[in-house]
């Protein structure tokens, strides 16, 4: 590789890492993200030339299949881990803190909402990704995505008013409704 690919590379990792590293966190245990990010960018390094200006959407699709394929990992280790078990009759389980995650009303509202929701406003308002790259990442078309988003943001609303009249404190629902 040239020293100018070296330094495509760093800018692209530099500029990216913090957005890609955040998909992931959404989406897998901390040690699984962080791993996936480093993923992706070993395959953005090796592929280079494939990465497209803008690279975000590019790295998310990477980053969205590393973990898929660290999911099915996972089913197999838990698979290995339950055959472990019924052998020895010793147990074998994760730490359970990593599952512990305290939510904002934000949090459970979106929660609560269907996946292509949940990913439509997180890829708009969290990754902070147009309608263009959204759609990329997502698989559909722009068109659908717009109207993905619109559903999305209306039922946000409406899981926000619910919880708002459960008696659960005012969430901030501009910050979701931006983007």
């Amino acid at each position: 590789m040239s020293a100018s690919d070296a330094d495509r590379f760093t800018r692209l990792y530099r500029e990216n890492f913090p957005r890609v590293l955040g998909y992931a966190m959404r989406r897998a245990t901390l040690d699984a993200a962080r791993e996936a990010t480093a993923e992706a960018f070993l395959v953005a390094w090796r592929r280079l030339d494939d990465v497209p200006d803008p690279a975000l959407p590019w790295l998310l699709v990477v980053t969205r299949n590393v973990i898929a394929d660290q999911r099915r990992g996972g089913r197999r280790a838990d698979a290995l881990h339950a055959e472990v078990e019924r052998l020895t009759g010793a147990a074998v389980h994760p730490d359970p803190s990593e599952d512990v995650v305290e939510r904002s009303v934000v949090l459970q509202a979106v929660a609560a909402l269907p996946e292509t929701d949940r990913e439509a406003l997180v890829l708009t308002v969290w990754d902070g990704l147009g309608h263009r790259a959204a759609a990329k990442v997502a698989g559909c078309s722009v068109g659908a995505f717009a109207v993905r988003l619109h559903r999305a943001r209306r039922r946000l609303r409406t899981e926000l008013d619910r919880l708002d009249d459960a008696g659960v404190p005012e969430a901030p629902a501009a910050r979701m409704e931006a983007g």
